[in-house]
C-alpha cells in the first residue's frame, strides 16, 4: 500500500492505494486464479483447463497452468484488447476468439469444456477463486489496520466479495464500497432489481468490468448484496483522467478497470471525509497508445496545479 497525498488532501483523510496492478500478470487475478488451480486433482490437471476471460483472467490462467504444466484454453470476445490476447498466447495459452461479448466468450467456453473434457476455471463465482481474492482484504487489515472504508472495482463481484466478507468477518464497522462504470453495470443493476439481471455490453475505458454474472449465479451476488455497503457508478471521462492521475502523479500504469477507485474520489461519488480508505488498483494491462491519448487529453489536471 503507498500513500496518496494528493488524495489525503481533496478526500479530507488519509488514502493509500492498494498497488494489484503490480502483480506478475498485471493485476489481482493471479490470486483467485491459483486458488482455483491448486485445488484440483492430479486427473483434472491431466485434462486440462478452461475459462472465459475479459482478459486479465486469462493471463492469470495462462500464467498459473504453464507454472503447473497444465494444459489452458482461453476464450475471449472480439472486443478484448489485442495486448491482452497477444500476453495470453505467450504464456502458452490457447486462444479461442468468439462471439462479441463477455457472456459469449464464457457460454462458448462452457461449450468447449464439456466437449474436451476441461476443467472450468470460472472468473469470479467460484469459492476458490472467491477466497483467493478475498486475501487482499486479509493483507488490507494486516498492512493498516486502522482502515476504515475500503473501495474496490465492481464487475461480477468476485473481487468485491471477497474483500467484503474478509473485512466485514474482521469488523462490521469497516465500509465496503463497489464501484463500476456507468455503461451497462450489470451487478448494479442488478443489486437494483433484487436478482441479477442482464444486460447488452458497451464500449468502456473499463473494460475488464464488463460483462454478465452468468446464466447461474451462485455466490457473489447474495455476497455483494449481504456484506457492501454501497455500489458507485464512475463516468467515462473520470476514468480517464484517473489513469491520468495515477501516471502523473504515482508514476503508475493503470488500466481502466483498475482505476476507478480513484475515479470515484476524483469525482466526488464516495464522501469518506476524516476515515482511513484504502482504495484497490486492481489491473495495468492498459494498451500502450491508449494511455499515451489519455495522457495527452487528460493529464495535468487539477492535481498539477
Amino acid at each position: 500500500m503507498v500513500p496518496s497525498p494528493w488524495l489525503t488532501e481533496h478526500v479530507g483523510g488519509p488514502v493509500r492505494l492498494k498497488l494489484e496492478s503490480l502483480q506478475e500478470t498485471g493485476s489481482f487475478k493471479i490470486r483467485g486464479a491459483t486458488n482455483k488451480m491448486l485445488s484440483l486433482t492430479a486427473e483434472e490437471k491431466r485434462r486440462g483447463v478452461i475459462t472465459g476471460s475479459s482478459g486479465n483472467h486469462g493471463l492469470a490462467v495462462a500464467y498459473v497452468a504453464r507454472r503447473l504444466g497444465v494444459r489452458a484454453v482461453v476464450c475471449i470476445s472480439a472486443r478484448v484488447p489485442e495486448n491482452k490476447a497477444n500476453a495470453i498466447r505467450r504464456l502458452g495459452a490457447e486462444v479461442v476468439v468468439y462471439g462479441d461479448s463477455y457472456d459469449e466468450s464464457v457460454r462458448h467456453a462452457f461449450r468447449l469444456a464439456e466437449e474436451q473434457g476441461l476443467t472450468m476455471i470460472d472468473s469470479f463465482d467460484d469459492p476458490f477463486v472467491i477466497a483467493g481474492q478475498g486475501t487482499i482484504g486479509l493483507e488490507l487489515l494486516e498492512d493498516w489496520p486502522e482502515i476504515d472504508t475500503a473501495i474496490v472495482p465492481l464487475a461480477g463481484g468476485g473481487l468485491l466479495g471477497g474483500i467484503a466478507l474478509a473485512l466485514k468477518s474482521a469488523s462490521p464497522e469497516i465500509r465496503v464500497i463497489g464501484v463500476s462504470m456507468e455503461r451497462a453495470p450489470v451487478m448494479y443493476y442488478s443489486l437494483k432489481a433484487g436478482r441479477p439481471v442482464q444486460m447488452e455490453e458497451e464500449e468502456t475505458l473499463a473494460h475488464a468490468l464488463a460483462g454478465g454474472l452468468g446464466d447461474d449465479n451462485r455466490y457473489t451476488f447474495r455476497m455483494v448484496q449481504k456484506y457492501v455497503d454501497d455500489v458507485v457508478l464512475v463516468s467515462e471521462e473520470g476514468i480517464a483522467e484517473a489513469m491520468a492521475f495515477a501516471l502523473e502523479v504515482h508514476h503508475l500504469v493503470v488500466e481502466g478497470a483498475g482505476a476507478v477507485g480513484i475515479a470515484a474520489l476524483l469525482e466526488g461519488r464516495v464522501e469518506e471525509a476524516g476515515r482511513n480508505v484504502g482504495v484497490i488498483v486492481s489491473g495495468s494491462n492498459v494498451d500502450t497508445p491508449l494511455l499515451l491519448r489519455i495522457a495527452q487529453e487528460h493529464g495535468s489536471g487539477e492535481w498539477a496545479r
